[in-house]
């Protein structure tokens, strides 16, 4: 395995494990939270995981299909794919959710954020689950399946 096949793997796995944790691991917990409070979380991991995920998911999706055009096999291109999917459902569903988020500036959620938010907890899934199966199909591209 070459160095980009490695950073490859590491910036997907990084990207869909990150996403993935949050998805079934960290957003079922801020569901339990007062709705005032999930306002209070949801705005500080804007902060933290908005400042890397952007990088990190455009870093994943532009190493797949890199990766799938120099060493072209069904599990790179299907990998590509995937990741370029879960980026579009992020621009199209979870970014602006998360600017709507981010610029609430009452410390009382206000009407409709409950919703807005099980909005994105849907797009949440969807892309976290082909980010994640973007990791793997790079991973069996690059190690091999036999």
């Amino acid at each position: 395995m070459d160095a980009f096949a490695l950073a490859t793997v590491l910036v997907t796995g990084f990207v869909g494990s990150a996403e993935f944790g949050s998805a079934v691991l960290v957003h079922p917990v801020i569901r339990r939270l007062k709705t005032d409070d999930q306002l209070i979380v949801e705005q500080g991991l804007l902060k933290t995981f908005g400042r890397v995920m952007p990088v990190g998911m455009t870093a994943a999706t532009a190493l797949a299909i890199i990766i799938a055009i120099d060493e072209p096999n069904a599990w790179l291109v299907s990998a590509a794919i995937s990741l370029g999917v879960a980026l579009v459902v992020t621009i199209i569903g979870n970014v602006p959710i998360n600017s709507r988020t981010g610029r609430i500036t009452e410390e009382t959620a206000p009407e409709g954020f409950i919703a807005m938010r099980r909005k994105w907890d849907a797009f949440q899934i969807v892309r976290a689950s082909l980010q994640l199966l973007g990791f793997v199909l790079v991973t069996i591209g690059v190690v091999g399946f036999n």
